[in-house]
């Protein structure tokens, strides 16, 4: 699968494609449904199946700080889209120009002379161009009069609610992982480069591999995690360990950052990219009194962690 971040990339392809369109922050059981049945299209038609996503989201841009918290990064996106039989992701960035593009131009620009689309699915709610005033019937006649067709997914429901991205993140903040999985069909997971950290937690015997966080989170705490992704070797090898997402309050509590200590592994991996699965919470984030407070309850949290992930074999 390529990633691309315009529509001008040499990469889109000139022959048409299948297209849908939208956030797909989660790429959860409903976006699967939606992506087997574009992918299946593609198939029928001879074309590549497209997704087009936007960064930052249009409610990051127009909400900043007031936009809710978000699942995913374009790198864990792009994996997870990659799993689904989508042959390109593309991630265009959504501006000021973007924004005031009403639908019609969004059209002929982006779908009709850009993409050259032949088949576009979209969601029952949504909507695109300025002032949101872009929806399916708009489309549904553009087809009409430019020779592309349009279908119309609806959300599915687990229990009594719909699968949406909102109910992931309400049920990731309540530490409800099981939920979590069935509405996404896999764990929850972070993709990121390891970077270097303050070696605090290898002085203290707990050597931790660390992400950098740029976003607004679902959830803060300790985890029980698998670790996959950490080299060529090993790139369906699950590691177990335990990891502490949230602002380090007993350290600084200045930044979000993802650490995770890898049970019986002591390779250096920085700069690898690793794809962090979270399996159970163990507790919430708090503030000790002393970093040997701390590190008495991180002895603590690698035992129950273990038990939790010796558990599930």
């Amino acid at each position: 699968m390529k990633l691309v971040r315009s529509i001008n990339s040499r990469l889109i392809p000139n022959s048409g494609c299948v297209l849908t369109i939208g956030k797909f922050d989660a790429v959860h059981i409903g976006h699967q449904k939606i992506l087997k049945q574009l992918v299946e299209v593609g198939k029928k038609m001879g074309l590549p199946a497209v997704v087009m996503t936007f960064a930052p989201n249009p409610e990051e841009y127009f909400r900043k700080q007031d936009a809710p918290p978000r699942l995913t990064t374009i790198s864990s996106q792009y994996f997870a889209l990659r799993d689904q039989g989508v042959s390109l992701m593309l991630a265009i960035p959504f501006n000021k120009m973007l924004a005031r593009t009403s639908a019609e131009n969004f059209i002929q620009t982006y779908l009709i002379d850009g993409l050259k689309a032949k088949y576009i699915s979209i969601g029952d709610d949504f909507k695109f161009g300025k002032g949101r005033k872009g929806d399916y019937q708009i489309l549904k006649q553009a087809g009409l009069n430019n020779g592309f067709e349009v279908g119309r997914f609806e959300t599915i429901n687990v229990g009594h609610s719909r699968v949406s991205s909102t109910r992931i993140c309400e049920s990731l903040s309540a530490g409800r992982f099981d939920e979590v999985d069935v509405l996404l069909g896999r764990k929850f997971a972070m993709v990121g480069r390891v970077m270097h950290g303050d070696k605090r937690g290898r002085e203290w015997g707990f050597p931790t591999a660390n992400i950098a966080i740029n976003r607004k989170i679902p959830m803060t705490g300790v985890f029980a995690v698998t670790v996959r992704g950490l080299n060529d070797d090993h790139v369906h090898a699950q590691i177990k360990g335990v990891a502490n997402l949230g602002m380090r309050p007993t350290v600084d509590g200045m930044k979000t950052l993802l650490e995770v200590h890898l049970f019986d592994f002591n390779q250096r991996i920085y700069g690898n990219r690793i794809c962090v699965e979270f399996v159970a919470k163990i507790r919430d984030e708090k503030k000790f009194e002393s970093f040997e407070a701390l590190k008495s309850q991180i002895f603590i949290d690698c035992e129950r962690a273990k038990e939790i992930l010796d558990a599930g074999n």
